[in-house]
């Protein structure tokens, strides 16, 4: 992997598991319990020109990654209840760039953690309480096609990790 691949991708490019498993799922559910806290560690004592530095050039700075995060995660919490409503929803995608460039990401980036701690404790209650049935349902992504529940639930496990691993991986680099 080149130095801009591992840059962008800290902890690898994501990779659907071959399986789903109970067990699995219970450690990415738990993953994804977790982010706020992590998140939370990755940030704390951050100064106002820190939270501005890009975590690579050309791409977000700290606070667009949280502020990010916040949107993301709520975008696919609200699909996954879609997907447990109706059948096989064809879900509507956005376009992170342009959301990350919206005046609500300069506020500070702890809001969003602090978002994202109400949104992931409903969250992870409701992606315990399925059945295995339930995560076989799913959503049409008009870019990626079909993805079942237990598959979403690998990506955001995955995506948790990727961004704070772009915060902390920053961190390291610059001695912060």
């Amino acid at each position: 992997m080149s130095e801009l691949e591992e840059l962008r991708f800290p902890v690898g490019h994501f990779t659907a598991p071959a399986i789903s498993t109970p067990e699995l799922r219970a450690e990415q559910i738990e993953t994804i319990r977790q982010l706020p806290a992590h998140l939370r560690r990755a940030i704390a004592g951050l100064n106002e020109k820190q939270f501005d530095t890009p975590y690579r050039e050309g791409g977000w700075t700290v606070r667009q990654v949280v502020h990010h995060l916040a949107d993301s995660h709520a975008n696919s919490y609200v699909r996954c209840k879609l997907a447990l409503t109706e059948e096989w929803p064809t879900i509507k995608p956005y376009d992170e760039g342009a959301w990350a460039r919206l005046p609500d990401n300069a506020l500070p980036a702890q809001v969003s953690v602090q978002f994202l701690e109400g949104l992931h404790a409903r969250w992870t209650a409701l992606l315990e309480s399925l059945t295995e049935a339930e995560f076989q349902r799913g959503y049409r992504h008009p870019d990626s096609g079909p993805l079942p529940l237990s598959t979403v639930v690998a990506l955001y496990a995955w995506h948790s990790r990727h961004h704070t691993a772009h915060i902390t991986h920053l961190r390291h680099r610059m001695g912060w």
